[in-house]
């Protein structure tokens, strides 16, 4: 190899680390941003958490759901509640607001498919100390084998004046790993099939009994019949993490979560790889739009814009929060009677002037399984946000909802939306769209940014989607009430 050779070689290796930013330079803000929520929100109660964090940065209040609302809520107010930690509801209040005007609301959820510790966790076998876990959500569980897992959650604490105190812990490092069988101890049919059984194949591992003996770890004196079944050595690390005592911790709800950050990709970086996205990215994108809206368009607004992170859309949404509990109809009517909507007749008024966008992940066209998408119903990764039909009312569009998307998008002189829908012979998802409008009777429509592989740990999605569904959702709540009036 020549001089020149070797210099022009080690200048390539020296910026090879960093992907090239070709055509894509605009999209890079957003997505770190998307990356870094993405990896702040390893479960339901991260990504509510790191939601707050951004309202009340741009000036929301937390409410409490218990006190009266009439007297605290006022045109121009941004305001905020939980459940459970885990589902969150934010809300403006416009500056021109009238009782019976609309809610425009963005609705997502905070959940994905993963594994979650069991009631009762300790598990033993051939010298190894497990969890045991469950299987949440349908989850592409062969993507969990051999990954660095952390373990994150909610954990109930006792404090010294006897109260109980709901905190959140993340351990991001390889504290559990569910490895392969190796490939010599499987027959060649095992290995083509990779079956998993659920209940034997994903226990992960935590520790060696040999390392328990060696640190002389024990378990610690029980206070209750509760962390008796638990393993020691998981509440230890635990009580590490939050800087309290074993005998502290009263009870927990935790799941693990892979340690691998997101990371830009694709020769350009047009591509982000994380975990979760479906349906973090939504999230993200809701509590965005929400932030950007009432920063300029708050004054003008006749209406109320709200965002609905819903929990436990993978498992159905039949839960008190998830989208088919009483959260968002409740919301509504506490609200506009707060604000002077106070009879069955403007509440019937305000239902009728709402409207929801609910986003969840769509499925782009896989370049090696085309065959699996309807021909002429394609949806590319940055090629735009998708609208997600079905007449079998999987999805909530029709052609008024999602004629409005698409005005939306044409007033924001964005690309033309994306259409989906599922061939005839092959099974469709669903979301909280029509659960929602069946609960409300607020009109919907079924819309999402495009991904591959959902469901998986990791999955993929295209940065300039994550532009595009933002300013869908700026045009949203600039635009409806316009484009809703001129529907006759």
């Amino acid at each position: 190899m020549t001089t020149r050779s070797v210099t022009a070689f080690a200048a390539a290796a020296s910026t090879s680390s960093l992907p090239p930013l070709i055509n894509m330079k605009e999209h890079i803000p957003i997505a770190k941003r998307a990356m870094e929520y993405f990896d702040k929100s390893p479960d339901p109660f991260h990504v509510v958490q790191a939601s707050t964090d951004m309202l009340e940065k741009a000036g929301f209040i937390e409410i409490d759901k218990v006190s009266p609302y009439k007297g605290l809520l006022q045109p121009g107010g941004k305001y905020f509640f939980t459940q459970n930690k885990s589902t969150l509801v934010a809300f403006s209040v416009g500056q021109k607001y009238k009782p019976g005007n609309g809610f425009k609301i963005i609705g997502a959820h905070t959940d994905t498919p993963n594994l979650k510790v069991k009631p009762r966790s300790k598990r033993k076998a051939e010298g190894c100390i497990q969890l045991g876990v469950e299987t949440y959500g349908g989850g592409l569980w062969h993507t969990w084998f051999d990954r660095d897992l952390g373990i994150s959650g909610k954990i109930l604490v006792r404090a010294a004046d006897g109260s109980i105190e709901q905190k959140l812990v993340k351990i991001n490092r390889a504290l559990c790993r569910v490895p392969t069988l190796c490939i010599h101890l499987q027959t060649a049919t095992e290995r083509e099939a990779f079956k998993i059984n659920k209940e034997d194949h994903m226990s992960p591992i935590l520790a060696l009994e040999a390392k328990n003996a060696l640190t002389g770890s024990k378990d610690k004196e029980e206070v209750d019949g509760w962390s008796a079944n638990q393993e020691p050595l998981l509440l230890q690390v635990l009580a590490d993490e939050l800087e309290i005592s074993v005998n502290d911790i009263a009870d927990f709800e935790l799941n693990l979560f892979d340690t691998q950050p997101a990371s830009l990709g694709g020769i350009h970086s047009e591509f982000i790889h994380s975990s979760r996205m479906d349906n973090h990215a939504s999230c993200f994108l809701a509590v965005e739009g929400l932030v950007h809206h009432v920063g300029v368009e708050l004054e003008e607004d006749e209406d109320i814009a709200m965002i609905t992170l819903f929990d436990h859309e993978e498992v159905g949404s039949s839960s008190a929060v998830g989208a088919g509990s009483p959260i968002m109809g409740d919301a509504v009517k506490r609200i506009s009677s707060a604000l002077g909507a106070d009879s069955e007749d403007m509440l019937g008024a305000t239902i009728h002037n709402s409207f929801v966008l609910s986003c969840d992940q769509a499925h782009a066209v896989h370049p090696n399984y085309a065959s699996k998408h309807e021909k002429f119903h394609k949806p590319k990764m940055n090629g735009g946000m998708v609208i997600k039909w079905n007449s079998n009312q999987r999805y909530a569009t029709n052609g008024v909802t999602a004629f409005i998307v698409r005005e939306v998008a044409r007033k924001m002189k964005l690309a033309e939306p994306q259409e989906f829908v599922v061939r005839n012979d092959c099974g469709c998802g669903s979301t909280i769209g029509p659960i929602i409008s069946t609960n409300t009777g607020i009109r919907a429509v079924d819309i999402g940014c495009p991904s591959l592989s959902m469901h998986s740990i990791r999955e993929t999605m295209g940065i300039a989607d994550l532009t595009n569904g933002l300013n869908i959702f700026k045009g949203f709540f600039k635009y409806f009430r316009e484009i809703d009036s001129n529907i006759k």
